[in-house]
């Protein structure tokens, strides 16, 4: 007999050895129906895997995350099954899932074009029409490279040639195509109804710039039609709000190749990053850092202190000076601890809040470059925060407090936490981790807050709290950062006087809320789609005349403006209202006002609204009033 233990708990008992959609099929046709594949033991597998011992099993639709998976990765098969329909000669490659999609590189003897991308689509959904059943068989390795260097498919023998020697190779056909796969997959091309191919790629295989460029075919698959339509809205959207083109057409920076990754500020950008970085150094002032400066380049005995050297010194810049080297600071937490290493401190002074405006520079490659938001130099709002075991709770909880604040004064209400825990790649005791990690989960529960659990994703000294913020059209942007450090301190000799007068060593709290400047600054371009609120617009008044007549007037008010703080531009060219109005719109400003003899002589102004929104003619003061609250409410 057989033992099912199903998710609610229920057990359902077998003769013989059954499989999952057997099992799916005793529960209902329904399920039979909706089932792509399942979850046994929790491990996801093919609807016709076979169950031979007692097991747990969830039957995976598309209602599931891991159902969108499944449809995803079988939807990059199909992809490969149309090209090699109507290009015989191509190979295939790797085809992985991805976010919101999934690609799949082939080599071929010409590129690809967009025609071809629409041949290719359509070949897709008519093989999709057939429903042909997905069967998985398996070979040995040995035998998998024999089969796949007679059809012709050198990339697939290599890959199977880097698999241990007698292990099993698994292999999907559908129809008259098969492929190297671990699976599962859907249990019909049928299942797969919709998908879009999005764009052709240039791409190394296996990432190695010194193999074969191939070409890469992007797509993206749903369950439901209006989801597919939704994200395809998403990305028109996020093309007209691409940071890079309103950095350009706002006249807020540039980039050149003479300075790869790194940013030219132009006046009315650098006003934004002003504006961002005095708001956070008032969050600093208001809860308790003393803000610091540490120097930009340090030796390497130091980073080889830390750890950095080890784990991370392909992603620093290096020199050196009289037969010293050095590393320009990836990141500020030595600097800071050389900082706290200068005084004597008790468990009365603790905790110990540093922050700083640190410039780092990591050495990205060039591929990963992304405007502002992925740089090579950068400035993070960074913080440390040196405190006991005890105090790790509180701080993370009144950081956490904090941070929501921030948010939602830039206007982020949807807050996602993650937590990311131990990676391969790290420094410390199982002991110790488990400690770390414990002590952040029991922080955030604190807090109230639910949260996910990220395996392998946190830095090498530590685990990290993630804060995500979704944006105006949906998209997801982790900024904000906790991270519990135990390690570094002990390294760089960092202690204090406990109670018992004792030697310890302190806990840092590594902490970030915007994180890089850049990034934050580049979310916030695309978020409002260049249109800042009043409080970050780098211009917040055009003041524009109808004719020379008012020229005195205009002057006057810029200057009652200015008195208030506000940033003003003035408009006295010999232009038609219309056309400056139109020109300065484009620029995006919350208000244009417009002054003619009557406004003149009322002493009023005739305001224009962002978004072409007409307010009427209105005095001076209660102008000033209605802009000034919205400069200190930040709406």
């Amino acid at each position: 007999m057989i033992h099912i233990t199903l998710p609610d708990g229920s057990i359902r008992t077998f003769d013989a050895p059954v499989t999952v959609a057997d099992v799916a099929l005793s529960i209902g046709a329904g399920l039979a129906k909706a089932a792509l594949a399942g979850r046994v033991n929790g491990a996801l597998v093919d609807t016709s895997f076979l169950i031979t011992q007692d097991a747990s099993l969830g039957i995976v639709t598309d209602k599931d995350a891991d159902g969108l998976e499944v449809i995803r990765h079988s939807t990059a098969h199909l992809l490969a099954y149309a090209v090699k329909s109507l290009y015989p000669d191509a190979q295939v490659t790797i085809g992985p899932v991805i976010e919101n999609g999934f690609y799949y590189d082939f080599a071929y003897k010409r590129p690809f074009t967009p025609d071809d991308l629409v041949a290719i689509e359509a070949k897709m959904a008519e093989l999709a029409k057939k429903d042909e059943v997905v069967t998985c068989e398996v070979l040995d390795r040995d035998a998998a490279i024999v089969f796949f260097k007679d059809m012709g498919e050198d990339y697939k023998a290599e890959l199977i040639g880097s698999i241990p020697a007698g292990e099993q190779i698994s292999l999907y056909r559908q129809g008259d195509f098969i492929d190297l796969c671990r699976g599962p997959h859907v249990p019909s091309t049928g299942r797969l109804k919709v998908f879009k191919l999005m764009k052709l790629a240039g791409a190394y295989w296996r990432g190695d710039s010194n193999n074969e460029m191939l070409q890469r075919i992007y797509g993206t698959a749903w369950t439901k039609k209006e989801d597919q339509a939704a994200y395809l809205h998403m990305l028109e959207e996020a093309e007209k709000r691409d940071h890079r083109k309103l950095g350009k057409a706002l006249d807020l920076f540039h980039m050149q190749d003479e300075a790869p990754g790194l940013v030219f500020w132009h006046a009315k950008g650098w006003t934004i990053w002003q504006e961002v970085e005095q708001y956070m150094r008032r969050v600093y002032r208001d809860n308790g850092y003393q803000e610091v400066k540490a120097p930009q380049i340090l030796d390497r005995t130091l980073w080889e202190k830390t750890g950095h050297w080890e784990n991370y010194k392909d992603n620093m810049f290096t020199t050196e000076s009289e037969n010293r080297s050095y590393a320009l600071k990836p990141m500020n937490c030595p600097g800071h601890i050389q900082i706290y290493n200068m005084g004597l401190h008790s468990y009365r002074d603790l905790p110990l809040r540093f922050g700083e405006f640190g410039q780092c520079h990591r050495n990205e490659t060039s591929g990963a470059l992304h405007g502002i938001m992925r740089v090579r130099g950068f400035t993070q709002d960074d913080g440390h925060i040196f405190c006991t075991e005890d105090q790790i709770q509180a701080e993370v909880a009144q950081f956490h407090a904090l941070t929501r604040k921030v948010y939602d004064d830039f206007g982020f209400t949807d807050v996602a936490i993650k937590l990311a825990l131990r990676p391969e790649n790290r420094i410390g005791s199982d002991e110790a981790w488990d400690k770390t990690e414990n002590a952040m989960r029991e922080a955030i529960r604190s807090a109230g807050v639910e949260w996910e659990e990220l395996p392998g994703e946190g830095a090498f000294y530590g685990p990290k709290i993630e804060y995500h913020l979704k944006d105006s059209i949906g998209r997801s942007w982790q900024c904000g950062t906790m991270q519990v450090d135990a390690f570094m301190p002990e390294r760089l000799g960092a202690t204090y006087v406990d109670e018992h007068d004792q030697r310890k060593t302190p806990i840092m709290l590594h902490r970030a809320i915007v994180g890089s400047l850049e990034r934050f600054i580049g979310i916030l371009i695309e978020n409002h789609a260049g249109a800042m609120p009043t409080w970050l617009a780098p211009v917040q008044v055009v003041l524009c005349n109808i004719s020379q007549a008012q020229d005195e007037y205009v002057a006057q008010v810029a200057q009652e403006l200015q008195k208030q703080g506000l940033r003003v531009q003035l408009d006295l060219r010999n232009e038609k209202i219309t056309y400056k109005i139109r020109e300065h719109s484009l620029q995006k400003p919350p208000y244009i006002l417009v002054m003619g003899d009557k406004e003149r002589d009322s002493k009023s102004v005739a305001v224009r609204a962002r978004g072409n929104q007409d307010l009427g003619v209105m005095g001076l003061d209660a102008f000033i009033e209605r802009i000034l609250t919205e400069v200190k409410d930040r709406s």
